[in-house]
């Protein structure tokens, strides 16, 4: 390390400008400001790959042009954090072109920096981050990950070309969790949490539950005849909540196959989804003035048993509400019944909103608590770095590929 283990030059690596919403956004850029926190000297950087990427939420397509997301990302970064706004470079491809204040210094930043998280591992590895020498893939997606992973060779040669691996699937290894075995040696982290940027306040006891969701986010994975789907699956366990627990249940609720008038006979609310989550602060008032959150996750981290928890549950819990969600495993590795409620079935999930009604103020109390002891950005990046910095552990030897068929992007 050049400049000690208290103080290091990280590069991190997101998806803000491609992806200009306000969930993505607090989810990298939490990294970000949790490690400036710690003392370290932080430089955010973004690639476009080598494809039509960058969502325009304005025109709600999908372009090769950054713009709208450059001008989102100057106004976050220059509210995130002092100095931050001086801190970020996007590099487009396409274009051979730097974009952002620190565009035209970043390979030189590069150069001498001693670690690069990639988060949710959708940046390419250019030469001048290649050279960085502890480079960490985060996975934020298991199962799909590491099915992507066996599938393709040349996800497969972008994952080895990290040096350390992390996984939110916190019981990939651990018995019962089907989580595939890619033969990378991943290790257990969750989503960091900067408690400054996250202030508690009571919560409306007459709120609703609500959750932000996209129905379909990609297409189902298999890999040796298992079929890993999309939170659509899952919806259809609950979609009786309405009927059982009151008509007090709402969807920031996005994606083409959404069934919007379905969920409305059901006496399911939905919100614009935009709305909600086209800016950063608009999307913590939108949780804030939510009772709690109720929601499932990917039927491919619950038929697993991954142990992944949402990094958006973590926001509800950091602004004390409690939250009623599916359980993936992460029972396992953290403390339930008070502020989190997981469920399996109908039943049980009925139940947990019938216990937060009856003792609001106590999860909300221990909603934020979880995360203080569980989530706190201090505590979890330290651990990354910390990990991300030693010695690289060898990859088993990869397992056969599958048929190029077989696999879906």
């Amino acid at each position: 390390m050049s400049r000690g283990t208290s103080s290091l030059r990280i590069v991190v690596m997101g998806y803000v400008v491609r992806g200009p919403l306000a969930g993505p956004t607090w989810h990298h850029l939490q990294y970000v400001r949790g490690l400036v926190e710690l003392g370290h000297e932080v430089w955010y950087l973004e690639d476009s790959e080598d494809y039509a990427a960058c969502y325009d939420p304005a025109q709600q397509i999908v372009t090769a042009d950054p713009s709208y997301g450059l001008a989102y990302a100057q106004r976050v970064f220059d509210r995130m954090g002092p100095g931050l706004g001086q801190r970020w470079a996007y590099f487009d491809a396409m274009q051979n072109t730097w974009h952002g204040p620190a565009g035209a210094n970043m390979p030189a930043i590069c150069r001498d920096a001693d670690l690069l998280l990639n988060v949710s591992g959708v940046n390419a590895l250019r030469p001048w981050v290649a050279q960085i020498p502890h480079r960490a893939l985060i996975d934020t997606d298991p199962v799909f990950m590491q099915v992507d992973i066996l599938n393709d060779a040349p996800r497969r040669r972008f994952a080895e070309a990290h040096t350390a691996f992390f996984t939110y699937g916190e019981s990939f290894g651990l018995p019962g969790c089907t989580m595939p075995d890619d033969g990378l040696p991943w290790r257990p982290t969750r989503q960091p949490v900067v408690l400054s940027a996250w202030v508690p306040t009571p919560g409306p006891a007459d709120g609703r539950y609500t959750t932000v969701l996209l129905w379909d986010s990609y297409d189902v994975r298999e890999w040796q005849g298992h079929r890993w789907g999309m939170k659509s699956v899952e919806m259809e366990r609950v979609l009786d909540m309405p009927a059982r627990c009151g008509h007090r249940f709402e969807m920031a609720l996005g994606g083409p196959t959404a069934p919007h008038n379905r969920l409305a006979a059901l006496g399911w609310h939905t919100a614009d989804p935009l709305a909600v989550t086209c800016d950063p602060w608009d999307y913590q008032a939108y949780l804030r003035q939510s009772k709690a959150e109720f929601s499932v996750a990917k039927h491919g981290y619950v038929a697993s048993g991954s142990g992944w928890f949402s990094e958006r549950s973590a926001s509800y819990m950091a602004l004390g509400r409690p939250v009623v969600v599916q359980e993936t495993g992460f029972s396992r590795h953290l403390p339930t019944g008070e502020g989190v409620l997981p469920f399996t079935t109908l039943d049980q999930a009925v139940a947990a909103v019938a216990e937060v009604d009856a003792n609001y103020a106590r999860h909300v109390d221990a909603a934020r608590a979880v995360i203080e002891s569980h989530f706190d950005a201090r505590q979890v990046l330290a651990r990354l770095v910390e990990q991300a910095c030693e010695p690289k552990l060898a990859p088993k030897p990869a397992p056969t590929l599958a048929n190029p068929a077989q696999h879906h992007t």
